[in-house]
């Protein structure tokens, strides 16, 4: 029971509501009840059969015990005790025997029905049972050990939680408590977090369908248009995305484009993009100089030392060979020079006219094979070959050597006869030290790491020094031996060594293959890259003089060849040529080819969308290559009509269009849940609706409600909505308030605007003693009505006088979109500030599809349109909701005498 009350989401939820804490808890489990519910979950069969079987053994026991006169445990330890001294002392023979004298002895007294006979008898019955009822007694603690873990599993570890919900009343799911870890949050963009939606896979099914196109991702600004066009990027084979900001004219925007594409190509083919106007000359060949000759001092730290103890340690050996076979090599080749050096002679003086003929047509196919490659192919695919066999061989054979020498065998045979037992423990000792280092080896590379508190351990950082400890001492004690000193120390070793390194080397040689040229089509990009980005110059002078300075006479001609930066229409040229050869090979590849254009809807209005899709219209529709570009609702609807009489620039542009709609309620959940464990379905359901399920702002506001509750200090949903609503409706009239600044106010109109002021300063910085008057202002103002009644209250709760009729028609407009605001955020406050949420929304889903909270969002999302569509949506779902139409309050009156935090009220 402790253990499901120290679980991490149950500490959580003691303590933030009155009654609900640790001891409480404890001491309702404690209660008959609860003791009883909980062990009802897990049955205790098994554990209740060991222990009849356990009380059953113990009986057996028992009447075993009083059926002799003798103590049974005295008996049974001396016939141990006897048994193990003629083990230890005399061993297994003498053992032997003492049970043979036992068994004629007991066999004796079983012949004469001797009353010893039946105490001994007894006595051992007993022994036997007392070892089957430890037997048992550990049978039953498993068994209560496995019960205990279900119990804890199932039982207390269901039923706490279960109390603590109970305890918490309620709603327990409405207490938001933040959380450390909620990092999806905290990085909207991080990519772990992305969902896979509708729009994605409708979108990857437009791809695999069709080989080439245009297709616009329209929706509204924050619905994740940019995450999906990153994502789709991610997957293709070959992808570039880029922006479009507004102050992009369409050349720079296709220059950007087109660097994008060259720098993309040439890191995917493995080559870096020239570093341009960033160093200058001189600069950069002193930085190539030094990070060359870091590299090469690296290098030969290494490679000097290495190669001096090489040739110091095989230098005799490799002299002696040279010495012994240098004579017989030298003989062979002289002979044979001489023999190619007579047969040259006879074809020059025209004594073998067949060779002479054989060797003018080798040197004509061999002028002819120039422009051929086949026979440079085979001469270097023969060394090779010839590299790896020799590569393999001297190994081999300089190993083979060992087992054909006469003097290593003869000392192993001498060894073996003198020396066995030291060296069969030699030999095992070898063994265990290496088996020790190849397991600890096998440790240090498996790459694990477990964490260890606040500690991560790395078993690379632990092991590495034990395996080369492990390694060192073994090679020391190769050498230090005796028998392995003998094998070691045969003259003929350092010859085999330098076989195997010359083997290695021959196959390390043989694998090598030169750098590939660099592919045509990465040349063309780092061409194109340097037009794009350089200007190009050369100058030429001449200077001429005579023998005395004062009549010397010089003149200087300098000229300058600059590259012309490439017109509009070329540049397009050029990068559709460009694009069509990567495209044709990244597609032969088996790769898909996506350009994504994000941000388009930035361009401010939809006639500058369309005119900047008219403008790039031109690097459309390139074989093989998707296109992606986000843009705006309007554009979209823009190419819904086609084939209207309205048509644009979108019909020819744009080959189809996906749209990514405001998420629904069931994908917000599923988008929060992953991102954070903290936020339960009345968090997400209050997030959603304020934003309209937009993927921005829904993140934005599961984050503000950790910064509203550090603010309130309160766990409850109904405080931290309060506040969190409150806060974003006065954001909101400020806005509102800039806008209404700008319009033309005479002394008649000015109490509109007064009241507003009121309302908005209330808003502001509300406390405990004003809240009654701000729900009533607020609630005065959301009903407010655009029509012309007389007697219908503005803000502030004043009767419309003849003088507010007098508003400007975008006053009014204003005025009336603040007060749907006023009226949605209202409903907010009523459907979500109020107790009992989970019961109210059942009541509410009765009611029909009004009461279903996605349609909050929905009226969110209709105030985005219009204030007038707005409001009736709003009055359906408050009347699903059972909350008043219209303005159910009074003055409040003046706050009583009492205590309040803020302002320190006091009587």
């Amino acid at each position: 029971m402790q253990a499901a009350l120290l679980e991490p989401e149950t500490v959580r939820l003691l303590g933030k509501r009155d009654g609900v804490s640790w001891d409480t808890v404890f001491e309702r489990m404690r209660t008959e009840t609860y003791h009883r519910y909980a062990t009802i979950r897990c049955p205790s069969t098994a554990l209740d059969e060991a222990e009849e079987k356990l009380d059953e053994i113990h009986d057996r026991l028992e009447r075993a015990a009083d059926a002799t006169s003798w103590d049974w445990r005295v008996v049974c330890s001396l016939i141990v005790s006897g048994a193990l001294t003629a083990l230890v002392f005399g061993g297994l023979l003498a053992l032997l025997v003492t049970l043979l004298v036992a068994a004629a002895v007991m066999f004796t007294l079983f012949w004469r029905r001797a009353a010893a006979w039946v105490h001994l008898t007894a006595c051992l019955a007993a022994g036997a049972l007392g070892i089957a009822w430890l037997v048992q007694r550990f049978e039953l603690g498993v068994c209560a050990v496995r019960w205990g873990e279900d119990l804890e599993a199932e039982g207390t570890g269901r039923v706490v939680p279960e109390l603590v919900h109970h305890m918490l009343g309620d709603d327990p799911d409405s207490l938001f408590i933040p959380d450390d870890y909620d990092w999806g949050l905290r990085a909207p963009r991080a990519p772990g977090f992305v969902v896979e939606n509708g729009a994605r896979r409708q979108l990857e099914r437009k791809l695999s369908h069709i080989e080439d196109g245009t297709i616009a991702v329209c929706g509204p600004r924050g619905a994740g248009k940019t995450t999906l066009l990153e994502q789709v990027v991610k997957k293709a084979g070959f992808g570039v995305i880029v922006q479009a900001p507004a102050t992009y004219t369409p050349q720079d925007f296709l220059l950007s484009l087109s660097v994008r594409l060259c720098e993309k190509y040439m890191r995917d083919a493995g080559y870096e993009p020239p570093e341009l106007a960033r160093l200058s000359p001189a600069r950069q060949l002193l930085r190539r100089v030094k990070f060359q000759a870091k590299r090469l001092g690296r290098w030969s730290s290494f490679a000097v030392p290495a190669a001096a103890l090489l040739v110091l340690g095989l230098f005799a050996s490799v002299r002696s060979l040279y010495a012994q076979y240098a004579a017989s090599i030298a003989e062979f080749v002289r002979a044979h020079a001489a023999s190619i050096r007579d047969d040259s002679i006879g074809i020059w003086q025209g004594h073998a006219v067949v060779a002479s003929i054989t060797v003018a047509v080798a040197g004509i196919v061999w002028w002819k094979a120039r422009h051929e490659d086949w026979l440079l192919r085979l001469l270097g695919r023969l060394l090779v070959r010839g590299s790896e066999v020799l590569g393999v061989l001297l190994p081999v054979v300089s190993v083979a050597t060992v087992l054909l020498d006469g003097q290593i065998r003869g000392q192993i045979l001498h060894l073996y006869r003198t020396q066995q037992e030291a060296l069969i423990r030699t030999a095992s000792y070898v063994g265990g030290l290496a088996l020790v280092w190849w397991l600890l080896r096998l440790t240090r590379d498996a790459g694990i790491k477990f964490p260890l508190g606040r500690w991560h351990i790395s078993l690379e950082a632990w092991f590495r020094p034990l395996a080369a400890v492990a390694g060192t001492y073994l090679l020391v004690y190769l050498i230090a031996n005796p028998q392995t000193h003998a094998l070691l120390s045969d003259p003929e070793n350092p010859l085999r060594l330098a076989g195997i390194v010359t083997g290695v080397l021959l196959s390390r040689a043989g694998g090598w293959s030169p750098r590939p040229e660099e592919p045509e089509l990465v040349g063309e990009c780092r061409s194109h890259l340097y037009r794009l980005q350089t200007i190009q110059q050369s100058t030429h002078g001449l200077t001429t003089g005579g023998a005395a300075q004062v009549l010397s006479l010089g003149t200087n001609h300098t000229t300058s060849v600059s590259t012309i930066p490439p017109n509009y229409p070329e540049l397009v040229e050029e990068f559709r040529n460009l694009l069509r050869r990567i495209a044709a090979e990244k597609v032969g590849q088996g790769k898909t080819v996506v350009i994504a254009i994000d941000e388009v809807d930035r361009l401010g209005t939809d006639s500058q969308a369309l005119a900047f899709l008219r403008e790039i219209k031109a690097i459309l529709g390139v074989p093989l290559v998707h296109y992606l570009i986000s843009v705006a609702d309007d554009v979209g609807a823009a190419f819904v009509r086609r084939g209207l009489p309205h048509r644009d620039v979108t019909d020819s542009s744009l080959d189809d269009i996906i749209h990514v709609q405001p998420s629904t309620l069931k994908e917000s959940r599923t988008i929060l849940a992953k991102r954070s464990q903290t936020l339960k379905d009345p968090h997400i359901m209050l997030a959603h609706a304020l934003s309209g399920g937009i993927l921005r702002d829904l993140l934005r506001y599961g984050l503000q409600m950790r910064e509203v509750q550090d603010k309130a200090q309160s766990f409850e949903l109904t405080h931290i909505s309060r506040h969190l609503v409150l806060e974003e409706l006065a954001e909101t009239f400020a806005g509102f308030r800039t806008l209404l600044s700008k319009q033309r106010w005479t002394r008649e109109t000015s109490d509109v605007l007064a009241s507003f002021r009121t309302l908005s300063d209330y808003l502001r910085d509300p406390c405990p003693c004003t809240q009654a008057e701000v729900l009533h202002t607020l609630e005065q103002f959301a009903f407010y009505s655009h029509g012309t009644r007389p007697d219908t209250p503005v803000a502030g709760g004043e009767p419309r006088t003849a003088a507010s009729e007098e508003l400007t028609g975008d006053a009014r407009e204003l005025i009336d979109e603040a007060s749907t605001y006023a009226y949605f955020s209202l409903t907010l406050l009523d459907v979500f500030s109020t107790d009992r949420l989970e019961h109210r929304t059942q009541l509410a889903a009765e009611q029909g599809p009004d009461g279903d909270p996605e349609r909050l969002a929905d009226a969110r999302r209709e105030l985005g349109i219009s204030p007038y569509s707005a409001r009736p949506m709003i009055d359906t779902i408050r009347k699903a909701w059972s909350l008043p139409l219209g303005s159910t309050t009074t003055s409040p009156a003046p706050p009583s005498p009492g205590d309040c935090p803020r302002h320190n009220r006091t009587e």
